[in-house]
């Protein structure tokens, strides 16, 4: 398949096309994987040794993380290919992500909160990971206001696609902050291809039952949302044209 032709599926009207079929799989999808990974997670695995029953909110808490950094990745590229190709549905898709990701970040951060007070003593620390993706929440929320804030929604989609890029920053430093800051109270990665840093097996495998049950859940979402937000542009089409 040519460049050319995967271009024309992000056509408005091809998009809504294939994605009104896949929707219904791409939910079902999402709840077969989470209800297997989240009730085997949380049912059937032992209690870890040293954290105990705490261990298993990485059901919860790592898929969000991972998706809240993704999401704005994903909104990063489609951002980059409104600047670059005008593609409207691209802007509309990266639009789209932002309450859904904002959804992610909220989840990670709770659930953050909830393993370290017996972990750490406290809820919340100034540790170089968290900090940075409390820094990506707000950004988040600013996206969110800008586009709500500008009526022209060409311009909306330049400054948010800015504004997208330098919160990219803070999705990279959320991602590898551990890396960077040895001395932060957050634990390594519990996906690593190193063995001795990676979650047992026990653990590992319904872990990545929650991560697709995730993903395909972001999936969806956004689909969804940006089919909405497709409908919503028409709407506004038709009444301004109404109007003249």
């Amino acid at each position: 398949m040519t460049i050319m032709s995967m271009w024309g599926y992000a056509n408005p009207k091809r998009f809504m096309g294939w994605t009104g079929p896949v929707l219904p799989w791409a939910f079902g999808g999402a709840a077969v994987c989470l209800s297997v990974g989240l009730i085997w997670g949380f049912f059937f695995t032992p209690d870890e040794l040293r954290q105990g029953s705490t261990v298993k909110i990485i059901y919860l808490h790592v898929p969000a993380a991972l998706m809240a950094i993704n999401a704005w990745i994903m909104m990063l590229v489609t951002s980059l290919i409104w600047l670059v190709r005008r593609h409207h549905v691209s802007a509309l898709a990266a639009k789209a992500a932002a309450p859904v990701g904002v959804a992610m970040t909220l989840i990670a951060l709770a659930t953050g909160a909830i393993w370290g007070q017996p972990m750490w003593g406290t809820y919340w620390a100034w540790d170089p990971r968290l900090t940075s993706f409390l820094i990506l929440f707000l950004f988040y929320l600013g996206y969110m206001a800008l586009w709500a804030a500008i009526d022209d929604p060409d311009t909306a989609a330049d400054l948010t696609s800015v504004l997208c890029m330098v919160g990219s920053v803070f999705a990279l430093l959320s991602r590898y902050a551990v890396n960077f800051w040895n001395q932060g109270l957050h634990q390594g990665a519990s996906l690593s291809l190193d063995k001795e840093e990676n979650v047992a097996d026990v653990f590992y495998q319904p872990l990545l039952f929650a991560i697709a049950g995730f993903v395909l859940l972001f999936f969806a979402l956004v689909l969804m949302r940006t089919r909405t937000e497709i409908r919503i542009r028409r709407l506004r089409a038709l009444i301004r044209r109404e109007g003249q």
